[in-house]
C-alpha cells in the first residue's frame, strides 16, 4: 500500500526498509530507511484533522517565514513529493493522507522526563519558537483543530453527557463530577481571560509533551517537531501544557494516585526556560496567568476524560472497563496536588 507514496516521493520501495516510530497516539509514524538517508513518514488521522490541506497552508507559510526571517533555525517541515505535493494519498479511493520529513540526523526524543534539564530545554525551544513568530499575523494560519482548547465548550459537552449518561456510569463517577464544579472557578477565570485585550493570541504550538521536543546526544533542545497543531492560541496553552505533563513523574495513565506529585524543581526549570524566550514579550497581564496556566490544561484534560467516560469511551482508546474515569481521577488528583502547591510555586516564579 505504501509503495504509491514512497514512489511519489522518488523512494524505491525494494531499496527502503519501513518501520513503525515514535509513541504518538494520534498520526501514524513510520521511519524509512535506505540509499544511507532516513526519512519519517506520517499518516495524517483525518478523524481527528479534517482538513489535511489546512495543515499544509499553516506549513508552507511557517516554513516560508522562518526561511526568511529566522534562517538557522531548524524547522523541520515535510518534503515536496515529486509533483511537488506535500500531501500524497496512498489510494486514490482512501481519505488517508501521508508526508514525508527528513529525519533529523543526531537527533532523539523521550517520552519522560527524569531530569531537570530535559524540562528547562524544552521550555526553551517552545518558548523560542513562539517568540521567533511573535511579528508572524496569526491570523494567516487556519484553525486544524477547531475549539482545540475552548474550556467553555469542554464544559459544555461534559454537561451533555451527564444529562445523557447511564445511571450505572454516574454513579461511578460521582466524586469526578462533584470535583468538575468544585474547581468551577478555572472556568471562570479562563472566560475573563479570553475577553481581556491585554492577553493576545500568539502562534503556539497547543502540544507542548516531550516528546514534541528533538534534543541532541547531550540533551540540548535543537528544535520542536509535530507542528499540526500550530495556530492561533494563548500563550496559557503551551505552557499550561508543560505543567501537565512535565510536573509529575507519573503521567496520565498511573493508577495508583500515590506516585503523582508536583515537582518544584521541574516547574522551576519550566519557569527559566520559557521566560528566558518570552519574558520580554508576554505582557504582564499574561505573566499573571502563568500559574494558572497549569489548572486550566489539568482541568480541561480531566473533564475531557470523564465526559469520554460518561459517553461511553468513544474518543480515547481504552485498554479496560473505567479506564477514562481512571484517567479522570488521575487528573483531579494532579489538579488537587497542584492547587495545593500554587504558594510554594508562585514563590519560584517570583525568585525567577
Amino acid at each position: 500500500m505504501l509503495d504509491k507514496v514512497l514512489l511519489s516521493f522518488g523512494l524505491d520501495p525494494s531499496h527502503h526498509k519501513i518501520e513503525q516510530f515514535g509513541s504518538g497516539l494520534i498520526n501514524y509514524t513510520l521511519k524509512v530507511t535506505g540509499n544511507g538517508e532516513d526519512y519519517i513518514l506520517q499518516k495524517i488521522n483525518s478523524s481527528v484533522f479534517k482538513s489535511p490541506e489546512s495543515i499544509a497552508q499553516n506549513l508552507t507559510l511557517l516554513q516560508a517565514y522562518f526561511k526568511t526571517i529566522h534562517p538557522d533555525y531548524l524547522f523541520v517541515g515535510a518534503l515536496p513529493s515529486l509533483t511537488n505535493e506535500l500531501l500524497i494519498k496512498s489510494d486514490d479511493n482512501d481519505n488517508d493522507y501521508y508526508r514525508l520529513f527528513p529525519f533529523v540526523k543526531g537527533s532523539k526524543t523521550i517520552n519522560f522526563i527524569s531530569k531537570r534539564k530535559e524540562a528547562f530545554e524544552a521550555a526553551i525551544q517552545f518558548g523560542r519558537f513562539t517568540s521567533m513568530l511573535n511579528d508572524f499575523d496569526p491570523a494567516k494560519l487556519n484553525y486544524t483543530l477547531t475549539d482545540f482548547h475552548n474550556l467553555q465548550l469542554r464544559f459544555e459537552q461534559f454537561k451533555q453527557a451527564y444529562q445523557n449518561a447511564e445511571p450505572a456510569l454516574l454513579e461511578q463517577a460521582a466524586t469526578e463530577i462533584k470535583q468538575v464544579y468544585d474547581h468551577y472557578n478555572i472556568l471562570q477565570s479562563y472566560n475573563q481571560v479570553i475577553t481581556d485585550k491585554d492577553i493576545p493570541l500568539r502562534v503556539i504550538h497547543h502540544d507542548t509533551k516531550i516528546s514534541n521536543v528533538l534534543f541532541d546526544k547531550d540533551l540540548n533542545g535543537i528544535c520542536v517537531i509535530d507542528l499540526d497543531t500550530v495556530m492561533p492560541g494563548y500563550y496559557l496553552s503551551d505552557v499550561g501544557d508543560m505543567m501537565r505533563t512535565y510536573l509529575s513523574p507519573a503521567n496520565e495513565e498511573e493508577t495508583d494516585l500515590s506516585k503523582i506529585h508536583i515537582r518544584e524543581d521541574i516547574f522551576a526549570d519550566i519557569c527559566k526556560g520559557y521566560m528566558q524566550e518570552m519574558g520580554d514579550i508576554l505582557t504582564e497581564t499574561e505573566k499573571k496567568y502563568f500559574i494558572f496556566s497549569g489548572k486550566f490544561m489539568i482541568y480541561m484534560q480531566a473533564i475531557r476524560f470523564l465526559t469520554d467516560f460518561l459517553n461511553g469511551d468513544i474518543y480515547y482508546e481504552v485498554k479496560y472497563p473505567g479506564h477514562n474515569l481512571m484517567r479522570a481521577k488521575n487528573q483531579f488528583d494532579l489538579l488537587n496536588k497542584y492547587v495545593r502547591s500554587e504558594e510554594k510555586l508562585n514563590r519560584i516564579l517570583t525568585e525567577v
